[in-house]
């Protein structure tokens, strides 16, 4: 992850913005707050992740605490495929 400055992003943003489509850039003020620049596309997948991770804990959870229910199908329920 490359790193820099507000005032050096400023001065060079068109590069920062092309390095940002590969991989994230992290920008510190001097206050010591840091901040993230990456590109959309891989922004959205990594919420698409969480979101996924979230969703398998919670699904975890349930059956850890007896939440969940077996699932009693037919036995053959993919009948309806075969020829």
């Amino acid at each position: 992850m490359e790193n820099t400055s507000p005032k050096k992003l400023r001065a060079e943003l068109k590069d920062y913005l092309d390095l940002a489509a590969s991989e994230p850039i992290r920008i510190q003020r001097r206050s010591g707050e840091n901040y993230i620049l990456m590109n959309e596309n891989k922004y959205a997948e990594l919420q698409n992740e969480i979101s996924s991770l979230q969703r398998r804990l919670l699904g975890m959870s349930e059956v850890i605490d007896g939440k969940a229910t077996e699932y009693k199908g037919k036995a053959d329920r993919l009948k309806r495929f075969k020829k």
